[in-house]
């Protein structure tokens, strides 16, 4: 647990919640958008158990002066992470992650039903999880399915079945009505859904003993969230069609703000509604988290400084922590290419940071082929944010400037939601 320290003071803040794929996170700033307080804690996103744990941890973690002044909260979650619970808001069952890839045969029923190109009809997205939850013994006793940033926000309120309109585009919702589509009425699954609202809606007040017991004010609002990598665009203030936030966290995650809106589910791509225009892209299931099943992170700022970027390494892989891919390429049955290994470490390092970067190029490129604004500017996020060695690299296969957002933490993206509210979408 990592927290920075505040002066006494009596101002006001807003706090942005971050439960993403590598940790939990909490950023709190000030009527400037300063940060004035920051926090980390591990949790196994497999356990919901460890979630509100995890929660109460990064919140208590912060200055007492900090949480006494604290006027609203938003949280972001690891999009299509999903759980069933009851009536009293406890998880039942199992919690699907982002990259479970169970529910193939509901998938394929979503792709009979809905039209071409659904963000829904993957195997990974969240209705077919939640179709496929909603098949278990369990599911007798739900009264709603979640996904994590709404069910950590009604652990807070009390207010169960409500849900953000970024972490509902998974659930079937469509983009253009805030609504679940007609193609949807004969899923048994329907009923479990949650209603969708725009991101930064209120959701209420922090219960009253909860938040006595947090060292929060009795009236801290909690308003709707959103996906941590929507949470980590929000952070780097992009505000021009053609300009990108590429999240290197454990995964890659692209997202362009485009004037049109461009679907193609055969190929992992999806549009988010972002106020008046739309956050085109992907994730892939490639990124850090293959880098760290051979490197620990100073070897992998050693080995970074003996590359140079601005030369191919020769090698042809395309990095997988495991079999699958969503995007660019839609194949949950593809196999990793990590191979020929060479005795070099530096330079087998090379050829993993360029095969993940030519995944970054050529699902931007896809992207403009599609019909998206084409790519102008590139700005990172996530840990590998810092890496210079890697964003000279990617700089020359894109073709763009590549710089690191000015702020990185999808946290710092959640705490601006926190204080804005939908608004903060209208660039």
């Amino acid at each position: 647990m990592k927290t920075s320290e505040l002066p006494p003071g009596n101002c006001a803040y807003w706090l942005g919640l971050d439960f993403g794929t590598s940790g939990a996170r909490a950023v709190t700033i000030d009527q400037n958008d300063a940060i004035v307080a920051e926090a980390a804690a591990a949790y196994d996103i497999g356990d919901a158990a460890q979630w509100p744990d995890a929660l109460a941890e990064l919140i208590s973690a912060l200055p007492a002066t900090v949480r006494a002044g604290v006027n609203g909260l938003a949280i972001d979650g690891t999009s299509a992470t999903l759980l069933l619970h009851d009536s009293e808001g406890h998880a039942l069952g199992d919690v699907l992650r982002y990259d479970d890839a169970r529910a193939a045969a509901e998938a394929a029923r979503i792709a009979q039903l809905a039209p071409p190109n659904d963000a829904a009809a993957s195997a990974t997205s969240a209705l077919a999880k939640a179709m496929w939850l909603a098949r278990q013994p369990v599911a007798a006793q739900a009264s709603g399915v979640l996904d994590q940033a709404a069910w950590l926000a009604a652990q807070l309120t009390g207010v169960l079945g409500v849900t953000d309109y970024h972490n509902a585009l998974k659930l079937g919702c469509d983009m253009a009505t805030l609504a679940y589509p007609s193609w949807m009425a004969t899923l048994d699954v329907v009923p479990l859904l949650p209603r969708v609202v725009a991101p930064g809606t209120p959701l209420g007040a922090v219960q009253s003993t909860l938040a006595l017991r947090l060292g929060l004010p009795a009236n801290v609002q909690v308003r709707a969230g959103t996906t941590d990598s929507i949470a980590a665009f929000m952070a780097a203030g992009v505000s021009r069609p053609g300009q990108a936030v590429t999240s290197l966290g454990s995964t890659l995650v692209l997202k362009l703000l485009s004037d049109i809106r461009v679907e193609r589910a055969d190929f992992g791509v999806y549009s988010h509604r972002y106020g008046k225009r739309w956050l085109a892209g992907g994730a892939s299931n490639s990124g850090g988290a293959v880098l760290r099943q051979f490197f620990d992170d100073a070897t992998l700022m050693a080995l970074s400084a003996r590359i140079d970027p601005t030369q191919a390494s020769g090698l042809d892989y395309y990095p997988l922590p495991k079999n699958g891919e969503r995007f660019p390429v839609n194949d949950p049955a593809m196999t990793p290419r990590m191979t020929p290994r060479p005795a070099d470490d530096a330079l087998f390092l090379h050829g993993l940071l360029e095969g993940i970067a030519r995944i970054e190029a050529r699902g931007y490129a896809l992207l403009a082929e599609l019909g998206a604004n084409p790519l102008v500017e590139a700005f990172t996020a996530g840990g590998g944010a810092g890496n210079t060695t890697w964003q000279t690299l990617r700089q020359r296969l894109l073709g763009v400037p590549v710089r690191a957002a000015a702020h990185t933490e999808a946290a710092y993206g959640a705490a601006l939601l926190a204080r804005y509210g939908p608004d903060l979408m209208n660039c």
